[in-house]
């Protein structure tokens, strides 16, 4: 995996800022995700936004970056799916995240979570996604590559 490796500048959860214990834990698995983010975006990850959905055997995931006044979806990769997994399965059963909204602001990289309190993300919600980038961007354009043909 290629990248830059990056820092964090906050880690969020449903009681505030993640402890350093959970940093300990969280923040390596964090960063490796910041770095396949940088795969993913050519090399430049400042203004990414990742938004992930997690529950016990599955994970959803899209990468979005803030572009000349729209945004744009970036394919994710498998290995990006991983390391989310990998991630998720940090914490302990009972504890885990439903959601995260990860930022990359220049060189580091902020997280909140959501949990199965907040959102329960067993029960489907094809809007939930775009609720969350409407929150974030307000009505800037999200453009998302073509359908391909064989899928039309």
């Amino acid at each position: 995996m290629g990248g830059r490796l990056l820092s964090t500048s906050q880690m969020k959860g449903r009681d505030g800022d993640v402890t350093d214990d959970q940093f300990d834990l969280l923040g390596p698995a964090h960063a490796k995700i910041g770095c396949e983010l940088a795969e993913i975006l050519g090399g430049n990850p400042d203004n990414a936004f990742l938004y992930a959905e997690a529950g016990e055997g599955w994970c959803s995931y899209g990468v979005f970056k803030e572009e000349e006044g729209q945004i744009r979806y970036f394919d994710p990769s498998a290995e990006l799916g991983d390391l989310i997994r990998e991630a998720w399965l940090t914490q302990e059963a009972g504890k885990r995240w439903s959601v995260m909204e990860y930022e990359v602001k220049g060189t580091k990289f902020d997280v909140q979570f959501k949990y199965p309190d907040d959102v329960d993300v067993e029960t489907f919600d094809e809007n939930r996604r775009e609720k969350a980038l409407k929150k974030r961007y307000g009505d800037r354009p999200v453009i998302y590559p073509p359908i391909p043909e064989e899928f039309a």
